[in-house]
């Protein structure tokens, strides 16, 4: 696919690339602007997606010994994947190792206790790059689609 550097809305020049919390790279219109606050573009609105190169791991696959790749989808969802796995898009079909694994967040641990039931607190960190703190015997139950264990949760900010 040829870079683009023309807006074809206002034929203005497009901004550098930059990267969303999740992982997706995009470039702006230069007449365009986003808004936090409002969650609103000012200005130009037009956006150009970039595909994310997948990123080789140290990993390798459980399958067929083949080096892993972590790759993020076009709704910015996180997998890892078995390298030897290909999509051809005019047979729509995969072939390959067909190993893959969705990657769901992150958890550090802390020296902290829950102030409910006093076992330590974690930090997790979703998929999406949202944060929040919580006690480490919070669960999900997929089953029955409700918290299992301590329901202790705070969120915390984007900026910390």
């Amino acid at each position: 696919m040829p870079e683009t550097t023309i807006c074809p809305k206002c034929n203005s020049p497009l901004s550098e690339a930059t990267e969303t919390p999740n992982g997706r790279k995009l470039q702006r219109c230069s007449k365009g602007s986003w808004n936090a606050e409002t969650r609103q573009t000012e200005g130009c609105d037009y956006v150009l997606w970039l595909a994310v190169e997948p990123e080789t791991l140290d990993e390798k696959c459980p399958k067929c010994d083949a080096p892993l790749v972590l790759q993020v989808t076009r709704f910015g969802k996180k997998m890892k994947k078995c390298s030897t796995n290909t999509w051809d898009p005019t047979t729509k079909t995969a072939s390959g190792c067909d190993f893959v694994e969705w990657i769901n967040g992150t958890t550090e641990e802390t020296d902290e206790k829950c102030p409910e039931c006093d076992e330590p607190l974690v930090i997790f960190t979703t998929a999406k790059g949202k944060r929040m703190k919580k006690c480490s015997t919070a669960g999900w139950d997929r089953e029955t689609r409700q918290a299992t264990g301590c329901t202790h949760i705070e969120w915390l900010n984007a900026s910390k």
